[in-house]
């Protein structure tokens, strides 16, 4: 669990340093793909690469447990069964992120033929039903994009992070980091709807589109710097998540989550 966060952690600090750096300059930002492309090109960045992989399998592996063994006491009714299968196919879709930064590590991958949304969307689309399924997927991705706002809005993340002294000080960021990366999640969603809608797999875009389409608007450039301060921030939630995350069931009922701590 904590090296899978870890590694969450490592990805969206290289690609909120990235967008943060292109808001400065006249660069085009970079999305997940590009970014750890430009990660191998440092010379630690092969290094990185085969942890933040070996690390997506680690969560992977976490999310698959959390959810079979309901060790986060979700339970059994349409709720609880939902979020457990829910933990199972992030699992799964990480673990396959895993794969492709692993390839890139041993130098396949070409990060520079394309997006990975346009790839799987193009991949989608010539399966039966193709427009059906890149729709289901971007009300999905929607769904995700509200669910992480929601999730930091409400300050529902608050009941499994152990209160310390740092994760107090550190709520503006982690709510701020939260509710950005939800925004960017649904502007990627957004594009896979056109997709859908004209059938057009070079309109799916993930977050380096979405990050584009923000430095292309009026007041692009701040639009662009506050969302690269937002992916660092959710980049702090993930590093955070792997120190102080509280698991029912193995670490007990007597530690203080930080929602405790606010209503005592």
């Amino acid at each position: 669990m904590r090296a899978g966060y870890g590694a969450r952690g490592l990805i969206y600090t290289t690609v909120g340093a990235l967008a943060f750096a292109a808001a400065l300059n006249s660069n085009e930002a970079s999305g997940t793909k590009d970014a750890l492309a430009t990660l191998r090109a440092q010379p630690w960045g092969v290094t990185a690469l085969w942890i933040i992989g070996f690390g997506l399998f680690a969560y992977m592996i976490w999310r698959i447990v959390a959810g079979a063994a309901d060790v986060e006491d979700h339970g059994t009714d349409g709720k609880g069964l939902i979020a457990r299968a829910g933990q199972v196919v992030t699992g799964v879709l990480h673990g396959i992120i895993g794969v492709s930064v692993l390839s890139l590590a041993m130098g396949g991958g070409n990060a520079g033929s394309g997006g990975a949304a346009e790839d799987w969307t193009q991949k989608l689309m010539s399966m039966p039903a193709g427009r059906y399924l890149v729709a289901a997927a971007a009300l999905i991705m929607l769904g995700a994009g509200i669910y992480y706002a929601y999730k930091g809005w409400s300050g529902s993340y608050k009941d499994h992070l152990e209160s310390s002294t740092f994760t107090r000080d550190a709520e503006p960021v982690l709510m701020g980091g939260l509710i950005i990366y939800g925004g960017l999640l649904a502007l990627v969603a957004v594009s896979l709807g056109f997709a859908a809608l004209n059938s057009d797999a070079s309109q799916a875009g993930g977050l380096g589109q979405a990050l584009q389409s923000l430095r292309d608007m009026a007041f692009g450039r701040f639009l662009l710097g506050i969302a690269g301060l937002g992916l660092l921030a959710f980049a702090l939630y993930n590093f955070v998540e792997a120190k102080y995350r509280v698991i029912p069931r193995i670490s007990g009922s007597d530690v203080k989550t930080l929602a405790k701590e606010a209503v005592s």
